[in-house]
């Protein structure tokens, strides 16, 4: 565990080691050397989990529809306290499936980071020390009344985070049409 100081404000923070899946490719395929430097070194993405159902379905989506091989998904969960070895390993277990998942489904490198704070400001804080080319994020499916009383976390990185687009993805429910 590490504690880093930026903007006088500390907080504190576990990497997670997960599994090293991806073997070491000796050379680049001569398909490779034709293409683009961005689309050669990949880009960082970031996602922003959970334990929820919209949380997996955010970072199914992102899988799907933004990420490509070469890039690296940056997975961010935001806890209470990163002190507490039963929350950590509860994390550690999630992180772990979702890079497993992600290299069986698009051989994407995963990092993994358990942060403790707000969800909100620790996902801005996190885009800002990555600088990613995107943030994704899924909705907590709550209604209108419900996130202006408690707040949103999605709206909250849409206002103030500032170092990357930010993509919140609705939750497969928001798709589904009722039919009389």
């Amino acid at each position: 565990m590490e504690t880093v100081e930026e903007d006088v404000e500390e907080y504190s923070w576990r990497e997670v080691v997960l599994p090293h899946l991806v073997p070491v490719v000796p050379d680049a395929p001569p398909e490779l050397e034709r293409e683009t430097g961005e689309r050669r070194r990949g880009r960082d993405l970031l996602v922003a989990v959970d334990f929820g159902p919209n949380s997996k379905h955010a970072f199914d989506w992102a899988l799907a529809h933004i990420a490509r091989i070469a890039d690296t998904v940056h997975l961010v969960h935001a806890v209470s306290s990163v002190h507490n070895d039963i929350v950590y390993e509860k994390s550690r277990e999630l992180m772990e499936d979702l890079a497993i998942e992600a290299f069986k489904t698009l051989l994407v490198r995963t990092k993994a980071r358990i942060v403790e704070g707000d969800a909100g400001k620790v996902i801005c804080r996190e885009a800002d020390r990555l600088k990613p080319a995107a943030v994704i994020l899924g909705t907590r499916g709550r209604g209108l009344i419900q996130s202006v009383l408690q707040g949103s976390v999605s709206e909250y990185c849409f206002h103030n985070c500032k170092a990357a687009p930010i993509i919140i993805v609705p939750g497969k429910e928001a798709g589904e049409q009722s039919v009389l």
